[in-house]
């Protein structure tokens, strides 16, 4: 009789709720010693990275730090108010009143930043870090509220007490050098840990220890330096240095709770966002904040061997050269012999950016970098560095860089300017975008053009694997299996989206097709083919695919559990016990969900259909009075709620209590 192929994995499937493996000591080779030690014999480049924004990402809350006036100033936002005081040693000091009145003081933590704005880490509970919402504008001076349309209340899921601003698992690692959150679930605590604070110099170059005895003998024995000079990661290989910046400039789901060693290549590290509706446009441009790597890639400037550092300087993150100059290194008549295919011709003049020179109009990155502002006054360029396309909102919606200026003007005006001043321009044929804005809006009638996009090794990874993403959505087995051979792709990214494009399939054809991808090179990939297959029922397999599938499994657990603090977290091992008929480890995923964000509609709905389907009517019911009290304007619930006791009620929402 076929088993189920978790079933090989219970000691792993049912530890739901494991605790985080114990912080191994790494080897002596791969000990931090901190950025003080790495200065004083690389004294330039010291000099150029103190005072830069990854030394100031996150600093102790000294007068020298702070930018903000915390001399009895005060913020309020409807019933919300913030005082900012120094206390009588001089600490910075908030006294939050909440919505529902409750005042708590808090001495500031510590400090987020340096401009445009900066922000303020407050400590709710022993080792509980959270960031504030009320921040200061360094340019213009004064508190502002990062999301003043929400001004969440306290039980609020999103509020910045809530598990999504928590600063030890959210954002610290990418702030810090040699982080670990070290989330205890047990105790719903943490006990975290850095090298130090601020990204230093081995958050970049990774542990300093054999770099440092290397040098130490060097002074006697001359002998040869090591790979990289003993560090994990070589920054003058261009594909590991953008790797590595892309650790923290990226959209991604982290494998883990706190820092990969550097070197650690990416998709062994991170589950990279693809170009999802509400993360990008549909023709994949910004939209929500994606921090830099999901746009570089679909660049042609990526596909030409272009690097971060072609444009940015690394120790003082700063661009290096002033306006277009960045650009004309390059773009110009004399061109760059690092890269050949380049046409030698003027591009920062009027004959090319057809605006006078000095206008806005004629800097490049106004054009080929659309800005858009998150929290507040934070302007983020896109770096897929695209040419205007005006002519494609009718299809795509997406906004174009010429009416993002010319607010007075249509897509249909800028796209016959665009065609009078470049008669000849090759640029205007058939684009992504089309295809993936079909996709978003009909899957399967768009399927024969996403499955032509997916296939097109000309095409950026991350494009190709939004198209396997999207055709995912329809779930036809035959789109499954006519495109098996992308479970072969050089591309990690087309690799993993491939792999879950099999979902589609019956479980017993996708089962063959995907056990070669548990032992794939990048551990995205063999976590997607663990996912995939938990559904799966075989009588048995060789032994070196089950091996395989334990330890694909196992990698994916432990990732999970390195999460334990997040409610999706649990709403995936919910989803997990689901299909393993584990119903009670199932609630208990779900209720964890909701513990953490109240809002978690589906995962209450989740938790009383399992209760009523487990005999427990009481505590279904109880279940769902809990549930309408934290969400009373969902219509499933009141529907739940009709059905439980016959009442006939209104669905529409309730009247608002304020």
């Amino acid at each position: 009789m076929p088993l189920r192929l978790a079933a090989l994995l219970l000691p792993l499937a049912l530890s739901l709720l494991p605790l985080p493996a114990a912080a191994q000591e790494r080897p002596a080779s791969q000990a931090y010693l901190g950025s003080e030690r790495c200065i004083t014999c690389h004294e330039a480049v010291g000099e150029a990275w103190k005072g830069s924004h990854h030394q100031l990402a996150w600093t102790a809350p000294t007068p020298d730090n702070i930018r903000a006036n915390f001399d009895g100033t005060e913020f309020t936002l409807g019933e919300m108010s913030a005082r900012f005081s120094l206390t009588a040693e001089g600490r910075p000091h908030v006294s939050v009143t909440e919505r529902d009145g409750v005042t708590t003081e808090y001495d500031v933590h510590s400090v987020i930043g340096v401009e445009p704005l900066q922000q303020y880490i407050l400590e709710t509970e022993p080792g509980r870090l959270q960031s504030f919402d009320v921040v200061w504008d360094t340019e213009k001076g004064g508190w502002f509220h990062l999301y003043p349309a929400q001004n969440y209340a306290p039980d609020d899921g999103l509020h910045w007490t809530g598990p999504y601003k928590t600063w030890n698992s959210r954002c610290a690692a990418c702030h810090a050098t040699g982080f670990e959150a070290n989330f205890d679930p047990q105790t719903r605590s943490f006990a975290s840990t850095e090298v130090e604070i601020g990204v230093g110099c081995e958050a970049c170059h990774g542990p300093g220890s054999a770099h440092v005895d290397w040098a130490t003998r060097y002074q006697t024995t001359q002998e040869a330096p090591p790979p990289a000079h003993g560090f994990p990661v070589d920054m003058s290989e261009p594909a590991q240095m953008i790797e590595q910046c892309a650790g923290c400039h990226s959209r991604r789901e982290p494998y883990t709770e706190g820092n990969p060693v550097p070197g650690t290549p990416y998709h062994d590290s991170y589950n990279l966002s693809l170009l999802r509706e509400g993360a990008y446009e549909a023709d994949g441009q910004i939209l929500d904040e994606v921090y830099v790597y999901g746009s570089f890639l679909q660049s042609k400037m990526y596909a030409k061997g272009v690097s971060c550092t072609n444009c940015h300087q690394p120790h003082e993150a700063e661009l290096i050269a002033e306006g277009n100059a960045v650009c004309a290194q390059c773009h110009s008549p004399a061109g760059n012999p690092e890269f050949p295919s380049l046409p030698l011709k003027v591009f920062d003049g009027p004959e090319h950016t057809h605006h006078p020179e000095g206008s806005a109009g004629a800097e490049c990155k106004n054009c080929h970098m659309v800005e858009r502002v998150y929290m507040g006054n934070d302007w983020r360029a896109d770096h897929s560095f695209r040419i205007p396309r005006p002519d494609l909102d009718a299809e795509t919606g997406a906004p174009d860089a010429c009416t993002t200026c010319h607010a007075d003007r249509d897509p249909a005006w800028a796209a016959a300017k665009l065609e009078e001043w470049f008669p000849e321009s090759t640029h205007r044929g058939p684009h992504y975008g089309q295809v993936l804005a079909h996709g978003r809006r009909d899957p399967a009638r768009a399927a024969p053009e996403l499955r032509s996009l997916s296939q097109d090794g000309d095409m950026a990874g991350i494009v190709r694997a939004t198209a396997l993403y999207l055709l995912e959505q329809a779930g036809d087995p035959a789109e499954a299996a006519a495109l098996e051979a992308l479970l072969r792709d050089p591309d990690p990214l087309v690799r993993a989206a491939a792999v879950r494009l099999q979902r589609a399939a019956p479980a017993m054809e996708r089962a063959p097709r995907i056990m070669a991808s548990l032992s794939d090179p990048s551990r995205s990939v063999r976590m997607a083919a663990a996912q995939s297959l938990l559904d799966a029922q075989i009588a048995a397999m060789p032994p070196r695919y089950e091996s395989a599938l334990r330890n694909a499994f196992g990698e994916w657990q432990a990732s999970m559990a390195s999460r334990l603090d997040f409610p999706e977290t649990h709403l995936q091992m919910g989803g997990m016990a689901l299909v393993m008929r584990n119903l009670p480890a199932a609630a208990e995923a779900f209720g964890e969900a909701t513990r953490l964000d109240p809002q978690l509609a589906d995962a209450w709905i989740m938790q009383v259909r399992i209760a009523f389907a487990m005999g427990d009517e009481a505590r279904g019911g109880t279940l769902l009075t809990e549930a309408l009290g934290r969400n009373p304007d969902n219509v499933t619930l009141q529907m739940m709620r009709r059905e439980l006791t016959g009442e006939d009620i209104d669905l529409l929402p309730p009247p608002s209590s304020e």
